[in-house]
């Protein structure tokens, strides 16, 4: 029985609740996707939940799940993850922290993501507080994708039951940071340190200096948040399944969360993780992969940030940016030889502004796959498709099975 190839595409925070000023649709049913229409059609829909009915799920634990992991054993906090995204070569006993960088003004935060500023600022910064900042302990502080950084406290991870200082929302002060334990004070102690001198340092960098005259938010503070230390991964994904799996990915977590369970990953020039990111070079790059590998993973993040930023008429564009994107990849590949799955890795609604419980709509066509009746992507149709709905963890076997890669239990 010949072996097909698996591509499994996230749409980060696809899913959404229906819009007023789009006729009660939502950005998926609303954007114009002739391409991913094309595939519901020869394919079968239906949605799922990345963790468990009405849970909100971040973006490391979704993605563990939908890989087949259950995040509530494997899961050690998101920093540590983001360190290996950005391609840090960390220790057992190191801390690793996420970071925002963040504008303040008397106090209160204004902007959690500085006005989204570029990754190539975030990396400069980056490197001005590395050079700056003296803490008791050594520290690695590296810039990762537009707002975000990493920060990796060198042989503290006994200190890891630490809060954060992220407010999660406009117009409040940062919190103080948390301890459980002994161990955990100190860390605290180191935090609250690191913040004050990184302030020191930002407030008077010729970037926001230049930021300031344009008008732009400044990233003047960093909210710190989810510390991690090495995922209790039991079994490579590659191992699991016996296939040679790559990435096209962006964005540090998630990158993270590929090379923890073992994918080769790759991120080509003009990919940003941000607005701008250049889709048709990740479509290429994706075909390219598809010749090679077994099994491709393609991430797509700015369909989230549009949800975080309450903009759905954007979310539409970022939809049908991602829609052209799987246009050129299935014009580009034998859909016979290969299995398909589109979905996202949880929802993010515009109203909410961040991640909810809601259900993902979930798409597998290609070699194999039984159809349903039903005729274009979106929430509605999901609900009436043919898989029903699935647990996250339930969508790479299903691959699998179609693929031919599956083993009989029992006798």
């Amino acid at each position: 029985m010949k072996k097909r190839k698996g591509l499994l595409i996230i749409l980060d925070g696809l899913g959404d609740r229906p819009i007023k000023e789009f006729g009660g649709k939502t950005p998926l049913e609303y954007a114009k996707t002739p391409n991913m229409d094309r595939l519901a059609k020869i394919g079968i829909l239906g949605q799922q939940d990345p963790i468990k009915p009405g849970q909100p799920a971040g973006s490391d634990t979704a993605h563990l799940s939908i890989f087949g992991y259950d995040p509530y054993k494997v899961y050690r906090g998101r920093g540590f993850l983001e360190a290996l995204g950005v391609g840090l070569d960390l220790d057992e006993d190191d801390l690793a922290f996420r970071v925002n960088f963040a504008t303040i003004e008397n106090g209160i935060i204004v902007d959690r993501r500085a006005g989204r500023i570029s990754t190539e600022e975030a990396h400069e910064l980056a490197k001005a507080i590395q050079e700056n900042v003296k803490l008791p302990v050594d520290f690695i502080f590296v810039g990762a994708t537009g707002h975000r950084a990493v920060l990796v406290l060198k042989g503290m991870a006994s200190g890891y039951k630490v809060g954060e200082n992220d407010p999660h929302e406009a117009g409040k002060p940062p919190k103080k940071f948390t301890w459980e334990d002994e161990e955990s004070r100190k860390v605290a102690e180191i935090l609250e340190e690191f913040v004050r001198q990184a302030h020191e340092v930002l407030e008077r960098h010729p970037i926001n200096e230049k930021r300031r005259k344009e008008g732009k938010p400044v990233a003047n503070y960093l909210l710190i948040r989810g510390a991690g230390t090495y995922p209790d991964i039991p079994m490579k994904f590659t191992e699991q399944w016996k296939v040679k799996a790559g990435a096209v990915i962006a964005v540090s977590l998630v990158k993270g969360v590929a090379r923890a369970i073992g994918f080769d990953v790759y991120t080509p020039e003009g990919a940003t993780g941000e607005y701008d990111t250049d889709e048709m070079a990740k479509a290429k790059k994706t075909v390219e992969l598809l010749k090679e590998y077994d099994f491709v993973f393609l991430h797509f993040k700015p369909t989230d940030a549009a949800g975080h930023d309450n903009n759905p008429k954007l979310k539409a564009e970022m939809i049908e940016k991602a829609d052209r994107m799987i246009g050129y990849i299935i014009d580009h590949i034998d859909l016979e030889e290969t299995v398909i799955a589109i979905t996202g890795d949880h929802s993010t609604p515009c109203e909410v502004m961040n991640h909810s419980g809601d259900p993902v709509p979930v798409l597998i066509a290609g070699g194999g796959v039984r159809t349903d009746s039903t005729e274009a992507f979106g929430e509605r149709e999901c609900m009436r498709g043919g898989l029903g709905r699935i647990k996250g963890h339930d969508i790479v076997p299903i691959m699998m099975d179609l693929m031919n890669r599956s083993e009989k239990f029992g006798a």
